[in-house]
């Protein structure tokens, strides 16, 4: 069983969270699961903008990418995030970059060097999936001229989860999973078809929106099943809560 899981939002900075995500890999792994971590880094890539002076711009829930923003996001998204997950996911961790793993063209002129997956290695994952290794990918990417581009983490995990044929692909962000009438608690959707989510697309708030499309995405590429979860919930990544999403 293959389960690619994005990491992301409050489960990283959290350190009650993030003991109880390494926990909950390490349960998956001993269990037999072989399992995939995609990460983005979007708090320390602001914070680290802001250091620098340089404005956060965002549309559609993506990151406008310059080419000194590009700069940025390498060094935090290569360098000190995939260290703390590599850190947050114990031992058989492995840190890797997405430009090596990763092929991307460019999603949209007006958000810059943002990148869309077209591509995964499946050969380099599986070799180290193979070797009892969890693979921690962050997610930048390599165009064909070899331009880097910057990925959002959503929609990379649920490319690295079809091209793999995972039976599973996990989405842990700050909110407890889908709601239609956001935030109305009792709005929550614990169950959806993939063309019901799609319909309330438009509903939705941005940063909500790359998550349910990557869901769209998973499911619509072969993977059984796609969930939404509240990271900041101890052992999220084990229970059944939040929205999963359903071919």
């Amino acid at each position: 069983m293959t389960v690619v899981v994005k990491y992301g939002g409050a489960a990283m900075t959290d350190p009650g969270a993030r003991a109880a995500f390494g926990a909950d890999i390490e349960n998956l792994r001993d269990n037999g699961a072989r399992v995939v971590v995609v990460h983005g880094g979007g708090p320390q890539i602001t914070s680290a903008l802001d250091a620098l002076g340089v404005e956060s711009v965002f549309a559609n829930g993506r990151r406008v990418t310059t080419p000194e923003t590009m700069a940025v996001v390498r060094g935090v998204l290569a360098g000190e995030v995939n260290a703390e997950v590599v850190a947050a996911v114990g031992p058989y961790a492995t840190g890797v970059s997405g430009e090596d793993v990763l092929t991307a063209e460019p999603l949209d002129p007006a958000l810059g060097l943002v990148g869309e997956v077209t591509a995964v290695d499946t050969a380099a994952i599986n070799a180290l999936l193979d070797q009892g290794r969890v693979p921690c990918v962050a997610t930048i990417a390599t165009g064909t001229d070899g331009t880097r581009y910057n990925v959002n983490a959503d929609t990379a995990a649920a490319a690295i989860a079809v091209a793999l044929g995972a039976e599973e692909a996990v989405f842990l962000t700050d909110v407890r999973g889908l709601y239609a009438a956001y935030p109305d608690p009792a709005s929550l959707v614990a169950r959806i078809a993939a063309d019901e989510a799609e319909a309330l697309l438009p509903r939705l708030t941005d940063g909500m929106v790359p998550k349910v499309e990557a869901c769209l995405r998973a499911v619509r590429g072969g993977v059984p099943h796609a969930r939404i979860a509240d990271g900041r919930v101890p052992h999220a990544l084990l229970r059944d809560d939040g929205t999963t999403v359903t071919p």
